[in-house]
């Protein structure tokens, strides 16, 4: 599937965000990205606010609780379990009053889950062992997540009046490819996890989604050079990537870069800091390295206005307030620079 739903030059934003007020972050996320607005995320609420916790809270007949080395299945929803799911429906509250307020019904809303592999990796059994050293668990929890995001899917399309498109972040799938998550103990490593059975795992989760939306599925990974060829393969529609991360990179990763935008894939660029930096950013500074990319992969700068989105580096729960809103502001401009490039560009 290649179709998207955004504007041509639309912008978004990964996900996470300063602060602990979900009616200001929504009412900010509707301001500066009115042609793809999405779920604002705010880890600095504490337990149940960040990725992981947001993401257990979809589960279906699964529950988590919080240990000292982080989450691991519980017996039965807990407190910590229900506050995830307390957030995440204040958020929505906060999302739905802030549609209202705009007036205006979004092209297309996205919602940002944790990847199976990434969800695998950071929640526990209840002995310590990590989810994904148990195929069977794995499995189970796979199901729940795809059963649990029918519903998000659902209450969030209610509350928006727009379709919605999924993004997965799986920013734990390079190490767990490397075989470098440690043991319980903290003496050994989890063996390396096949590429096949990564990409099967990862299908099945992308279909899953597809098959709830009928949109396009996004595939967020934050690493330095992502696996980008297997999440093509796994059938990612659309993939997040740091753009600013490739200074660098080796020409293979260029190259697989290369293949997978001609194969249709849409790319969202990371092209904007997540934190303030020390010298003020022009349009220009953060839009040179797009256009080089296309440049350099031999596309013609149109595929950007066809095929690309930019987007801050990455979270932003890290920045200050202002700088949040001016990195989504950047994002925004650039995405209309993609479609119009300025003079002398």
């Amino acid at each position: 599937m290649s179709e998207r739903l955004w504007p041509s030059g639309a912008a978004t934003a990964i996900g996470s965000m300063p602060g602990t007020d979900p009616a200001e972050a929504a009412a900010v996320v509707f301001g500066e990205l009115p042609d793809f607005p999405h779920v604002p995320e705010l880890p600095a609420r504490g337990v149940g606010a960040d990725m992981l916790g947001r993401t257990a809270a979809l589960l279906v007949d699964l529950a988590v609780e919080v240990v000292p080395s982080g989450y691991r299945v519980a017996a039965r929803p807990g407190h910590d379990h229900r506050r995830a799911v307390d957030l995440l429906r204040w958020d929505l509250d906060a999302v739905q009053e802030a549609r209202e307020k705009a007036g205006v019904t979004p092209p297309v809303f996205k919602v940002q889950l944790a990847g199976p592999w990434t969800l695998g990796a950071g929640i526990e059994l209840p002995r310590g062992h990590r989810v994904l050293t148990d195929r069977g668990a794995l499995r189970d929890f796979t199901a729940s997540l795809l059963d649990g995001l029918a519903e998000h899917v659902e209450e969030v399309r209610s509350r928006t009046g727009a379709p919605v498109v999924v993004q997965f972040d799986d920013p734990s799938l390079p190490t767990v490819l490397a075989g470098g998550l440690s043991t319980p103990s903290g003496y050994g490593n989890v063996a390396a996890v096949p590429e096949p059975e990564a990409r099967d795992l990862l299908a099945t989760v992308i279909e899953g989604a597809r098959a709830i939306t009928g949109q396009p599925v996004i595939v967020h990974c934050c690493a330095a050079e992502p696996p980008l060829g297997l999440l093509r393969e796994a059938g990612a529609d659309a993939l997040a990537f740091d753009l600013r991360a490739l200074d660098g990179s080796s020409a293979a990763f260029l190259d697989e870069i290369g293949e997978v935008w001609d194969s249709g894939a849409t790319l969202f660029m990371g092209a904007i800091p997540t934190t303030a930096p020390s010298t003020p950013l022009t349009l220009k500074d953060v839009g040179e390295a797009p256009f080089r990319l296309a440049s350099r992969l031999g596309f013609n700068r149109s595929v950007l206005a066809e095929r690309a989105v930019p987007t801050p580096a990455c979270g932003l729960a890290g920045a200050t307030p202002d700088w949040m809103r001016r990195a989504l502001a950047l994002s925004r401009d650039l995405g209309k620079a993609f479609v119009e490039p300025p003079e002398g560009w």
